[in-house]
Order: C-alpha cells, then structure tokens, then sequence
C-alpha cells in the first residue's frame, strides 16, 4: 500500500523561507555583549592568579580559565564504562520482512 509522503520539491514542516532565525540573533546578541567584557574577565582572573593571598586551589582555577580561553580546551578521550577502555559503539539493525 503506497503511503502519502512529500513529493519532489516539496517542503513540509520547518520554519518557513524568510522567517528570522530568532536562537541564533538572540545568541549573536549574548556573544556580542559577552565580548565587551572579555578584556576585564582576564584583567580580574589575571589578578587572581597573581595575588599570594589568595588559596592555591583558586589561583590553579583561574590558571586553568585563562589557558582554557586563550589556547583551548585539552581533548577528553572518550572511555568506556571501567573508565580505562575505549568507548565501543554496537549498531545493531534489525530487519523484519
């Protein structure tokens, strides 16, 4: 039995040709104030990381936000459950006729 579907060239569903993408202006918009502030962010966890009064476990953490921001993140290997083997992925397709 033939079912409905769309035919070639037709859309359905979705946002339709000419409606704004309102996620990505709003998000556009967040980066665009967050980037104004970029500069004091590093000037404040520059001042942390230098200052001798304060606890070594917070001057390690503004370390590691300045590097994380300025060189990128370190990659994080991918493991499988025990945490020392790799990650094993099994598709398993099943046919029924």
């Amino acid at each position: 039995m033939p079912r409905g579907g769309s035919k070639p060239g037709e859309r359905r569903g979705g946002r339709q040709k000419g409606t704004p993408n309102k996620v990505k202006r709003i998000t556009l918009d967040v980066k665009a104030l967050a980037g104004a502030s970029v500069k004091q962010a590093i000037d404040v966890l520059s001042t942390i990381l230098g200052a001798e009064a304060a606890p070594l476990s917070v001057r390690i953490m503004a370390a590691r936000e300045i590097l994380d921001r300025g060189c990128g993140k370190a990659p994080q290997a991918l493991t499988g459950p025990d945490g020392s083997s790799p990650l094993s992925i099994v598709v398993k397709h099943i046919y029924e006729p």
